[in-house]
This record gives structure tokens, sequence and C-alpha cells, in this order.
């Protein structure tokens, strides 16, 4: 394995290079989501999968109420405690922006993906976007 930093909007590898690809907390965090998954089905061989991990917009309302307060009144003032405010205090209104999982699924579907397919995780408070090219 090599550690290679790049740009999620423009993958330095050729077309269908890879069997496999996982994402943990990043497809939220780029600014075009539509391109980045465009990126991620060019570089994928045919055939092959990939899987997203990432917080989730629970569709059930306690479970988003539940996860609002914790990050207002738990995440961030822990982090902050570190030092860490900024990189903690987003987190919040990027979850609020970030497509739910019907929605992840059909920009995969228009993208080109065959198959598409978002799971709740944790009670709905992360979900995972397993794709097949």
């Amino acid at each position: 394995m090599r550690w290679l930093q790049g740009d999620a909007l423009e993958l330095p590898f050729a077309n269908e290079e890879f069997d496999a690809i996982t994402v943990g907390y990043g497809l939220r965090n780029v600014s075009d989501i539509p391109r980045a998954l465009e990126e991620i089905y060019r570089v994928l061989k045919p055939g092959s999968s990939a899987s997203i991990l990432d917080f989730n917009r629970p569709s059930n309302m306690f479970v988003s109420q539940l996860q609002g307060w914790m990050l207002d009144n738990v995440v961030v003032p822990a982090a902050t405690q570190f030092g860490l405010h900024e990189e903690y205090a987003y987190l919040k209104d990027s979850i609020a922006r970030f497509p739910n999982g019907v929605e992840q699924e059909m920009l995969a579907r228009t993208v080109g993906f065959s198959r598409a397919v978002h799971y709740e995780l944790a009670g709905g408070l992360m979900g995972t976007l397993v794709l097949r090219k």
C-alpha cells in the first residue's frame, strides 16, 4: 500500500484500475458529490464494488433530534476542550446538507452504477452506500 494525497474530483488513476473502493467520512466533504461518484465509477473495474460510509440524516425524527443534541452538547464541546472546535463545529450543517440514502442511491445510478443500496447503521446515525459497477 502506498499513501497518496489527491483530489477526489480528479483521481490520479487510470480508468478501471481498482477491484474495490472504500470511502470513510469523505463523500460528505467534497464540493461536488456527483463528480466524486463519477470518479469512483471511472476508476472501478467492471463488476467491482464500492462502499461509502458516512454520517446519515436519520429518517426517524427522535434519532435525528438526538443526533443534533449530541453534536451540540457533547461532540463539539468535547472537541473544543481539545482545541479542535473548527474540526467538529461544521458537522451538524454538513450532515443536514448531505443527501439522504435514497438521494445517494439516485445520484449513484445517474452516474452509471448498476446497483446502489444505502444501509442505515447505528440506529440511523450512520449509513453506508454500497455500489456495484
